[in-house]
């Protein structure tokens, strides 16, 4: 099974490696294959920076900050299923996800590792909420969202 993954830099604060990208995306293929995603799915993901997210924050959150990573999923959230692929096997638009380059630069030093690492880990973030994860919601959700993040970042090697 083959997912989709489109990455797109769009800002120019800080360079962006080919390295990089491809952990961010391999961090997503391994939330997907965790969750057991049974379908072939299409993420988009934009690296932006703090005034581009502060903007989308505020236009689609109501929160007039910047933040370090939204989610856009396509299913809505009172759904209680995913869309799976057709009878052609194309992939699941899952939806997008955006990243301020700048928040994981900052919160990379702030927590003590690697900004690779901080980008893997809002990649998975990201990815479990446009599968409907809503830490958000209640303590229990947030404690489960957070263990399942761990997992997968252990599992590809992205430990604290």
């Amino acid at each position: 099974m083959k997912n989709t993954i489109y990455t797109r830099n769009d800002q120019k604060k800080y360079p962006l490696t080919p390295a990089a990208r491809a952990l961010v995306k391999k961090a997503i293929h391994a939330a997907l294959a965790y969750e057991s995603f049974g379908s072939p799915a299409e993420i988009s993901v934009t690296f932006t920076d703090d005034e581009t997210i502060r903007r989308l924050n505020a236009d689609y959150r109501g929160k007039d900050r910047a933040t370090d990573v939204l989610s856009f999923p396509i299913f809505d959230e009172d759904e209680d299923f995913l869309p799976t692929t057709d009878d052609i096997g194309a992939p699941v638009p899952l939806g997008d996800i955006v990243i301020s380059v700048e928040r994981a630069k900052a919160q990379a030093e702030e927590y003590g590792h690697s900004f690779e690492r901080e980008l893997a880990f809002l990649a998975v973030h990201s990815t479990l909420h446009l599968l409907g994860y809503d830490h958000e919601r209640s303590e229990a959700e947030d404690a489960d969202q957070r263990r399942r993040q761990e997992d997968i970042l252990s599992s590809i090697g992205q430990r604290r």
